[in-house]
């Protein structure tokens, strides 16, 4: 019995992508990062910039970002981005929109982007963001 060249190259394939998606799976790569509790926010801040000590810090419901402020009133939001996660202290460029317990914070970069969480305390978290444009005026 002969086997077509095609049949022959598609098996091989076949058989690679099922032996790298083993691999992937036993060194546990990929998957979904998530912001589980306080520790997991603040590491992933000192993660973004070393010596940020967070005292405050609202947590989306999903795990998906975080808004967090240190001593000296920066503030900080981290957002998942692939299976890490990524964050930028805001500066007067940011603003922020509370309805109800949705909080949008707009990072003021447009690479970065915008983070849309789910917490209590979203309007608090709204005023003082917004306080942030008058520090640029001081």
């Amino acid at each position: 019995m002969e086997i077509h060249p095609q049949i022959l190259i598609f098996a091989v394939s076949l058989a690679a992508i099922v032996a790298l998606s083993g691999l992937a799976v036993l060194l546990r790569l990929g998957g979904e990062a998530s912001l589980a509790d306080e520790g997991d926010a603040i590491q992933a801040a000192s993660e973004v910039q070393d010596g940020f000590d967070a005292v405050d810090l609202a947590i989306s419901e999903d795990g998906a970002g975080a808004v967090l402020s240190d001593a000296q009133g920066q503030i900080m939001i981290i957002k998942r981005h692939g299976n890490r996660f990524a964050g930028r202290l805001l500066g007067p460029g940011a603003d922020a929109v509370a309805e109800g317990t949705l909080l949008t914070v707009n990072s003021g970069e447009r690479r970065f982007g915008s983070i849309t969480l789910h917490h209590p305390n979203a309007a608090s978290w709204a005023d003082a963001i917004n306080r942030l444009k008058n520090r640029g005026n001081a």
